[in-house]
């Protein structure tokens, strides 16, 4: 089975093709650059970069697999949850190439393709195993028990932690995305510079918000040059205090659950210094560590042309009337 994966939830442009014998064939990703201006992504002007970059786009993508349309079985979508308007595109698209080449449509959740870009190359993880899966607009720990099946043990009450890098780098003026700029700089640098807090709200939920005032305040209560001379300092200190929230309440749920896998997913799965501390954290207690290429942590179409992939050879399919969902919750093989 050859299926054709569509991503499309927020400002990058993706499709793939993934094969049941021989793996992910190919992997194009179109990321809007008109965006950095603002400071972070414009639905608008997102949906309208999908129109005119989701045809060439697959088009790409099928010819680095020496393919044509005509050898696709499947096509596997973003559904939700991300931006209306961006997914409307990605699922039209979608929707049509099914419809014309009458082969089955798969809609797939955003992150239950991230937590499925620990799939795409072998050796795959064992069940059960726990997901932490960060990105620009999710921080959230889930208990995966087997194949397309979930449980949700915690999310953030406000940001996430993706948001948070973002909002500190628009504060600082390092440009968006944030993550990146922040992690180039924050590299080497003193992570004790400033003692900021890390929020304690109960069981395996996150909240970051208080963390991003607080790097507020410290930095308005200080002098221009002090701040600009000290940056990548605090910089160190902010991303330190991420990581400690993050591996904190990881680190929790593997204890409590008695699991010894742990999957990293997700844009911040990227990060160099969360991915040297779960590192570290498995040496030192002995679990498991899967943690995917930084190529497929951030929003791309091979992680949902696999997450399809596994629905299709389950028997589970999408209606022709599948429609995007901005709020779309993580449902697992049993609905």
């Amino acid at each position: 089975m050859t299926v054709l994966g569509i991503e499309t939830s927020c400002d990058d442009t993706s499709a793939a093709v993934y094969d049941t014998e021989k793996g992910l064939l190919s992997l194009v990703i179109s990321s809007q650059m008109e965006h950095a201006e603002f400071g972070g992504v414009v639905p608008e002007l997102a949906s309208r970069a999908h129109l005119s970059l989701i045809l060439p786009v697959i088009d790409q993508a099928l010819s680095k697999a020496n393919l044509i349309l005509d050898d696709i079985d499947s096509i596997a979508v973003t559904a939700g949850p991300g931006l209306v308007g961006s997914l409307l595109v990605g699922v039209s698209a979608g929707k049509a190439i099914a419809l014309a080449r009458n082969i089955p449509l798969i809609g797939v959740h955003h992150i239950e393709g991230h937590i499925y870009s620990n799939f795409i190359a072998e050796p795959f993880p064992p069940y059960p195993s726990i997901a932490l899966v960060v990105s620009g607009g999710h921080t959230e720990l889930i208990m995966m028990k087997a194949p397309l099946e979930y449980e949700v043990l915690g999310k953030t009450r406000d940001d996430a932690a993706g948001e948070a890098f973002d909002k500190i780098a628009k504060l600082l003026g390092l440009g968006y995305p944030g993550g990146p700029a922040i992690e180039k700089k924050a590299h080497g640098k003193n992570s004790s510079f400033v003692d900021f807090p890390i929020s304690k709200v109960p069981g395996y939920e996150f909240s970051f918000s208080g963390l991003k005032t607080a790097v507020k305040v410290y930095v308005n209560g200080k002098e221009e040059a002090f701040v600009r001379c000290h940056l990548a300092d605090i910089l160190a200190s902010f991303q330190q205090a991420v990581v400690q929230a993050l591996v904190e309440k990881t680190l929790k749920a593997l204890t409590d659950y008695h699991v010894d896998t742990l999957l990293l997913a997700g844009g911040v799965a990227a990060n160099r210094a969360l991915r040297d501390r779960v590192s570290a954290e498995a040496c030192r207690l002995g679990f498991t560590l899967f943690e995917p290429p930084i190529i497929y942590c951030t929003d791309n179409a091979a992680m949902i042309a696999r997450a399809g992939h596994e629905r299709l050879m389950s028997g589970i399919t999408s209606p022709l009337s599948l429609s995007p969902e901005a709020r779309l919750p993580l449902r697992g093989a049993k609905g």
